[in-house]
């Protein structure tokens, strides 16, 4: 029997090196594996791009362009409105519509006007966990059985074995964005007079680290965050949404002890593994921070354990059933 052709939209790998980047450049070469895998590439830089993107390539040359394929798959929630090609969408949150504040103009009129279309074009949509596709069905209206959950994973660079970041210091990883929470996981480091380290792309929202005893390490490559998260006292990621949370996940694979938002996707993806807390309660990261540093060997223990449960090969598999799903 041949392979089954996909066409894949890999256009966010020119756009972000966070959770969608991390999303294909796993999940491609292994579905590459088993299927014929065209990529797709809409290149664009600036605001005028990204107008190109959202106007011209999503709604029209891409679906053109995915015409003979069996399964054209978008890999984040920008998509077409029309699709002759049977299409699977990837949905990784539904943060822009539950705290629309914390986006730009443009991204928040984009997601209202044209996401809930995307998705209903949809044959299969796929969702990173149990939470978004709960989010899916209450926020819009998708029925459970047009929904697969496909999990994130931590790559191969993150295990507890390697170098490790010398030091004593609590890390927070993530894009400088308001939603990342990022003043009061510093708060709390400084009410405890610990050293904040913060590895993550600038983003929006004029989101700073900065302060007395913070750093700023920008981007990391995975080696180097490895290193990082090894190397931590614990690791703090008190976000206000998400739709998995990988940093949680590639943290305790590294062994790290992990203090994160109680509720939502972040405490599935935890699992028991974690310190949990109130992220809009400073004083409650403060104490997870005492707590997971506290437990520490405890914490690393559960949480190597909770990593092992993801895996990218596993995830590729749901991935494959999906596209026949969708194109039969």
């Amino acid at each position: 029997m041949a392979a089954m052709k996909v066409a894949v939209d890999v256009t966010p790998l020119e756009q972000t090196r966070a959770g969608t980047a991390r999303y294909l450049e796993s999940l491609l070469p292994r579905v590459e594996r088993e299927a014929t895998v065209e990529r797709l590439r809409g290149f664009a830089r600036g605001r005028a791009g990204t107008l190109w993107l959202d106007l011209a390539w999503y709604p029209h040359v891409l679906p053109h362009r995915a015409r003979g394929a069996d399964v054209l798959h978008c890999p984040s929630y920008r998509g077409p409105v029309r699709s002759r090609t049977p299409l699977v969408v990837t949905v990784h949150d539904l943060a822009v519509f539950r705290l629309p504040e914390a986006f730009p103009p443009w991204t928040r009129t984009y997601s209202r006007a044209v996401v809930p279309r995307v998705v209903r074009a949809a044959r299969i949509v796929a969702a990173v966990s149990e939470f978004t596709a709960s989010e899916l069905e209450t926020v819009l209206r998708v029925p459970r059985e047009r929904i697969r959950v496909v999990p994130n994973a931590a790559a191969e660079a993150f295990s507890e074995e390697g170098p490790r970041e010398s030091g004593d210091y609590v890390l927070a990883v993530g894009t400088l964005e308001p939603r990342k929470n990022l003043a009061r996981a510093i708060e709390a480091a400084q009410r405890l007079g610990l050293e904040l380290r913060v590895a993550g792309m600038p983003g929006w929202g004029g989101v700073e680290a900065a302060g007395p005893g913070v750093s700023w390490l920008g981007f990391a490559t995975d080696d180097d965050l490895a290193r990082l998260y090894r190397g931590a006292l614990c690791v703090v990621y008190p976000s206000l949404y998400e739709g998995f949370g990988i940093p949680v996940l590639e943290a305790m694979a590294c062994g790290a002890p992990v203090v994160t938002s109680r509720g939502g996707a972040t405490e599935e993806v935890a699992g028991g593994a974690a310190v949990l807390v109130d992220p809009r309660d400073v004083a409650s990261i403060a104490a997870g921070i005492e707590e997971a540093i506290a437990r520490r060997d405890e914490l690393r223990v559960t949480g190597l354990r909770r990593a092992r449960d993801y895996s990218w090969d596993a995830s590729a598999k749901l991935l494959l059933n999906t596209y026949q799903m969708a194109a039969a």
